[in-house]
């Protein structure tokens, strides 16, 4: 039996075009909060934007890698092909209001085992789901975007991975992963993580359409959360000893990852909850300055150079117009 068990999602990164379109999305029209900027620490010429509750609580993260000039990817197997984020049941009307408001297609609300779900686009075509979840207790975030708090996107609730066959995912998942199957039939699966509620959801998708096409637009990879790098560390010997290519223990700043692939090609990350986003500025400046890890830190003028200037709406210190000049298109 394996001695696995992440405590639920911590993260999914993305890939993204225009940064700053990237921002006013996910801060005016999700209302989520832009946690920190910094650069993709393989690829600094990059930013790395991560958003998520007041103060990035894992289970409330989604990253972003904005690629100026990306070519725009392809929905379909061996990718992660949904993204969806918990609010309110009561709720459910006011965000189809709110989006289809702002010129949105917005799909539902739809029946899916016993949940009523919203999907819709963002500016690079990401598909996200927003889920009526009763007894999310996560507060959220109710800044710049003028979303009520009673209405606040809670954190990620689930993803959906897309595979040509269940079995081999499925294997990894609950043999190696210790997730439990919640349900299943002929062409989906769903997993949980520790109670199985909201941020803890795995729903695994089989179809014989095409590959996937990893760009602009769609998910890069996922992460678990562990709870410390110690047991990160035995999660990771225990996946070496059964077979799996994992890598070293990398330094995030933020929390420290490793990395392996899935039998269908989703690329999986376990990373710590510790030591969050307050280690390198305050939570009331979270996100509102370019941040460089230790390593980076002599090479910062020549990096910021190479990035586009980012506004962060949060530092603003008027409210925004409503949503005006927000873009959103496709």
């Amino acid at each position: 039996m394996t001695g696995i068990h992440p405590h639920g999602l911590h993260h999914v990164t993305a890939i993204a075009s225009e940064p700053q379109r990237n921002v006013d999305f996910y801060t005016r029209v999700l209302g989520l909060r832009l946690v920190k900027q910094t650069v993709n620490f393989d690829a600094p010429d990059t930013y790395h934007l991560y958003y998520g509750d007041q103060q990035g609580r894992p289970s409330t993260l989604l990253t972003f890698f904005p690629w100026r000039g990306v070519p725009k990817g392809k929905q379909g197997t061996g990718l992660t092909t949904a993204t969806g984020f918990s609010v309110p049941p009561e709720s459910l009307g006011w965000w189809q209001r709110r989006l289809s408001g702002l010129g949105m297609d917005v799909q539902g609300p739809r029946d899916r085992d016993g949940e009523e779900v919203l999907t819709f686009h963002d500016p690079d075509g990401l598909v996200i789901e927003l889920v009526a979840s009763a007894g999310d207790a996560r507060p959220g975030w109710d800044g710049v975007a003028q979303v009520p708090t009673e209405h606040a996107v809670r954190g990620l609730y689930s993803v959906t991975m897309s595979e040509r066959m269940l079995d081999p995912t499925a294997q990894m998942l609950a043999g190696m992963l210790g997730m439990q199957l919640g349900g299943q039939d002929a062409a989906r699966a769903r997993f949980g993580m520790a109670d199985g509620g909201a941020g803890a959801v795995v729903d695994v998708a089989a179809h014989a359409g095409p590959r996937g096409l990893q760009a602009g637009g769609t998910v890069h990879h996922i992460a678990f959360r562990a709870p410390d790098g110690e047991t990160q560390a035995r999660w990771r010997q225990e996946l070496l000893d059964a077979g799996v290519d994992v890598t070293e223990i990398i330094d995030r700043r933020y929390f420290t990852s490793i990395y392996f692939r899935e039998p269908g090609g989703v690329l999986l990350e376990i990373a710590t909850d510790q030591p969050g986003f307050t280690v390198d500025e305050p939570l009331l400046e979270l996100g509102r300055s370019l941040k460089l890890p230790p390593w980076l830190e002599p090479d910062r003028n020549q990096i910021a150079a190479s990035l586009p200037p980012l506004h962060n709406p949060d530092s603003d210190d008027v409210e925004p117009d409503g949503g005006t000049a927000i873009r959103t298109g496709v």
